[in-house]
């Protein structure tokens, strides 16, 4: 694949976090994110992607500060691309169902209360997907409907073994990071957070 044609991951976000931190002009903006210029324009006049957050792209790695400051100097330099973003995309492992043992599988309820007290950014889907259960008893538990709900101590799911360190530091690095793309956050109620501590 040619350099010149790699594009950030997330256009707009990247142009409307170069529109408001640097000032670098539309046209530079436009040829690094694949946007018009006309558009980046409207993003600067508060016309287009108002609801979008800005993507800082040295955070993702994806420009250097040094390189958008060389481009800050010269108006007609281009912005070349730190790394290649099809490098850095990994294909999807396909993975097989998380099989439980029965002997832990009494200890779900107390590892989905930890989750939902201690981590609200991570979805329903993503804690289906660490623990191996469904979004029924999630909401189950979320309500206090479960059928064990007397008896639900929110404990580490780490440390019940139900998955490991590294799957639950992935999934909360992938929840946060998704948290950043999306404008709006998504909201736990708080009578909710106070049941679960209780």
């Amino acid at each position: 694949m040619d350099r010149s044609q790699e594009r950030p991951l997330m256009p707009k976000a990247t142009a409307v976090w170069l529109v408001e931190n640097t000032s670098l002009t539309f046209e530079q903006i436009a040829e690094f994110t694949g946007l018009h210029p006309l558009e980046v324009k409207a993003i600067a006049d508060g016309d287009v992607a108002v609801g979008i957050r800005g993507l800082d792209p040295t955070i993702t790695g994806t420009l250097t500060r040094e390189e958008i400051a060389r481009c800050e100097k010269d108006p007609k330099a281009r912005l070349q691309m730190a790394k290649s973003v099809a490098l850095t995309i990994k294909p999807p492992k396909r993975k097989e169902a998380r099989y439980t043992p029965l002997a832990k599988r009494q200890d779900r309820p107390d590892a989905i209360a930890w989750l939902l007290r201690n981590h609200p950014e991570l979805s329903d889907a993503q804690i289906c997907k660490l623990l191996g259960t469904t979004k029924a008893t999630i909401e189950a538990v979320r309500n206090r409907t479960h059928w064990k709900s007397q008896d639900i101590r929110p404990r580490d799911p780490v440390l019940l073994g139900l998955c490991t360190q590294s799957e639950l530091d992935e999934a909360i690095a992938r929840a946060r990071a998704e948290a950043v793309a999306t404008p709006e956050p998504r909201k736990v109620p708080l009578e909710t957070l106070g049941e679960l501590a209780e």
